[in-house]
């Protein structure tokens, strides 16, 4: 760490070349701390170095001379003092634990993926915890799509963590004129919505597509809201964090918004592509649906009533009709509108 203008320099290393990553790192290099960019393409490195812009992930955006792009994961993570992961989850695990031997002792790590791991049902935080108990860890999640951040458009972001010094350092660290970082100590829950909301953006891309009314998507988004929380709760996560940026926030974006990789996943076979035709063209990894199947299974596992992930589940991967999503969100009990308001939970 080096001092400039009084305030603390870092050497900050980001794992992974994607849209959210090098958003992050664009802006971590922007309050001039020094950034490495890992990524695993020649031609994506050649092109950040070349030209300062990352054609695949951020067309258009130019990006900080304090960021460097690196192939060499060694020397990427080696003397950094924050390590941000940004790889998807099914990539996650071994890209942590390749990177582990080569931390410094006060490296800090934080999640940006959102996600769960196949099989194990574990959260990124997990992985960390797991594959660097020495280290401090936090994640990061909220409503941020990265075209926008990279826009310089205002948003907003909670760091989640146990340690109370790595959130405010992380909050120094990315906060700016048109990005604000927010704080929360209840890792799991932020990273719990942050993981689950991508199922219901697929569903409000398919009723979206579908031509369903607006009192149909604030009905399914609101009871989307419900249905994670209750699922996360059970889990371990504090229900307040649901009314924040990383709970409500990110559901509404990720809902609406067509820049949204899960919301055109979902428009996308609203409109009759197939699912690998849906994933092809929007290019990028869509987390909702390696997210929908562990999330069906562990609610079906733990007797947890979530009908709108059981409605997409089946239409996905048991071919049932589209309209099931409607009949779902209409059939069933008739719960009590807030969750968590009374005893009787």
């Amino acid at each position: 760490m080096s001092e400039s203008s009084g305030n603390p320099s870092y050497q900050v290393t980001v794992l992974g070349g994607g849209s959210f990553g090098t958003a992050i790192a664009n802006i971590a290099a922007m309050n001039n701390h020094n950034v490495t960019l890992w990524m695993r393409s020649e031609k994506q490195a050649e092109d950040i170095r070349q030209n300062r812009e990352n054609a695949r992930y951020l067309p258009g955006y130019q990006l900080h001379k304090n960021l460097t792009p690196s192939l060499d994961l060694k020397s990427a993570v080696s003397g950094a003092d924050y390590v941000f992961v940004a790889v998807p989850s099914k990539a996650f695990r071994a890209v942590v634990e390749e990177s582990v031997p080569y931390l410094a002792d006060h490296a800090r790590l934080i999640s940006l993926t959102k996600g769960i791991e196949p099989h194990s049902f574990k959260l990124m935080s997990q992985i960390l915890q797991e594959a660097a108990p020495t280290h401090e860890i936090g994640v990061i999640s909220g409503p941020n799509l990265a075209k926008e951040i990279a826009e310089n458009q205002i948003s907003a972001t909670v760091v989640a963590s146990y340690s109370q010094a790595l959130r405010q350092s992380i909050q120094e660290m990315l906060s700016c004129g048109s990005f604000r970082v927010y704080g929360n100590p209840d890792i799991y829950g932020v990273e719990m919505a942050g993981a689950i909301k991508n199922i219901y953006a697929i569903v409000s891309g398919l009723a979206t597509a579908l031509g369903m009314a607006d009192n149909t998507r604030a009905a399914i988004i609101t009871r989307s809201l419900a249905e994670m929380s209750r699922f996360a709760v059970r889990l371990g996560a504090n229900p307040m964090t649901f009314l924040g940026l990383a709970g409500v926030g990110d559901l509404i974006v990720t809902c609406s918004s067509k820049l949204s990789r899960n919301y055109r996943v979902g428009y996308y076979i609203g409109e009759g592509l197939t699912l690998k035709q849906a994933i092809k063209k929007i290019g990028e990894t869509a987390e909702g649906i390696n997210t929908l199947r562990m999330v069906h299974d562990k609610a079906a596992e733990l007797g947890i009533y979530m009908p709108l992930v059981k409605g997409l589940f089946s239409i996905i991967y048991e071919d049932m009709p589209i309209e099931a999503i409607a009949s779902k969100l209409m059939s069933g009990d008739l719960a009590q509108d807030v969750e968590f308001m009374s005893a009787g939970i």
